[in-house]
């Protein structure tokens, strides 16, 4: 609720409504007519002056007031962003490390089935030096050639 600024009091005589000059007013001389046009000036100069440094007093407080549940508003959006923003980062962890782990079973699974081919390359060149062995010795015994030589010493 905004609340009108009040003014201050105005002295007597200085309300802005001009005062009729029938009234038997004691009669003054002009010199103190003067300054007491002046002392009351001065009073109100001073009073409106102290008003108007009270109201900017409570605008400053009132606008620092927001400006701080400004800050504390920022800084609880920021915190809450932030967890959020960790509790993405530990989910997206934990699926890297999951598709890391996965990534490594099928390395594995594929050094193990590369291995196998090894073994069975090795056994078959094995197989077919024994049988090249065997029919080396089987020509040597009986003193045959074999007929699949080297192209150059066909004839």
């Amino acid at each position: 609720m905004a609340h009108a600024p009040s003014a201050p009091p105005m002295p007597e005589g200085m309300d802005g409504v001009h005062q009729s000059h029938n009234h038997a007013a004691p009669a003054m001389p002009q010199k103190d007519a003067e300054a007491v046009r002046k002392v009351l000036s001065t009073e109100t100069t001073a009073l409106i002056k102290a008003w108007e440094e009270s109201e900017k007093t409570k605008v400053e407080n009132k606008a620092n007031k927001k400006l701080s549940n400004v800050g504390i508003w920022e800084r609880s959006k920021q915190a809450s962003i932030e967890a959020q923003q960790r509790k993405y980062e530990e989910k997206l962890e934990k699926k890297k490390a999951l598709y890391v782990e996965k990534m490594q079973n099928k390395i594995a699974e594929l050094h193990k089935d590369a291995e196998e081919k090894r073994m069975m390359v090795e056994a078959a060149k094995r197989e077919e030096r024994q049988k090249v062995e065997e029919m080396a010795e089987k020509y040597r015994a009986t003193g045959y050639t074999p007929k699949k030589i080297l192209p150059c010493f066909n004839s």
